[in-house]
């Protein structure tokens, strides 16, 4: 009996880990990131938070941050009222660059928050994040950063403060 308790008691953390590991309760790695970045803030979300229609995306290369890192996708949405005439153009930048390790990502964060005036911490969204002087937000999750602008963003508000965060918080979840 005591042979039988010792082998069992033996396959106990097999046991546990394989359980943990079919439950998800480990995450081996980051969820796969689309080949199109633009995708990772599909204009129909814009629209949800926003309360406005935004075209496709135009999309193009940003440059890398300092030389030798990679260059980023910025994804360039326009509102309906660029086409109708009707209401405020407004347009929504969002860049994302994908760095080499969280590591590096997270220097290129910190290196890169300098460069934008006075920053304001956004909490409660992806691994660090803040808004800069110009009420973009910048936020870093892993090994990806990115940045949303709201242009022209009119007065800051704390309704527009919640439309930004709500934004960078949807991107956060697709990664």
């Amino acid at each position: 009996m005591i042979g039988h308790l010792r082998s069992g008691l033996a396959a106990l953390p097999i046991v546990l880990l394989s359980l943990a590991l079919l439950s998800g309760a480990f995450s081996l790695q980051a969820k796969d990131l689309p080949s199109d970045l633009c995708a990772l803030l599909p204009g129909t979300q814009l629209g949800k938070v926003l309360q406005e229609t935004y075209m496709p995306p135009s999309k193009s290369t940003a440059p890398a941050a300092f030389p030798g890192d990679a260059s980023g996708s910025e994804c360039d949405y326009k509102n309906d009222s660029y086409q109708t005439g009707k209401g405020l153009p407004r347009k929504v930048v969002f860049i994302v660059y994908v760095d080499g390790s969280p590591a590096v990502a997270r220097d290129n964060f910190i290196k890169l928050s300098k460069f934008f005036g006075t920053s304001t911490p956004v909490t409660g969204v992806g691994d660090a994040a803040y808004r800069d002087s110009n009420y973009a937000v910048h936020v870093l999750k892993g090994k990806v950063r990115y940045y949303i602008n709201i242009i022209p963003i009119g007065t800051y508000t704390p309704e527009k403060e919640k439309q930004l965060k709500d934004l960078a918080t949807w991107v956060a979840g697709q990664l």
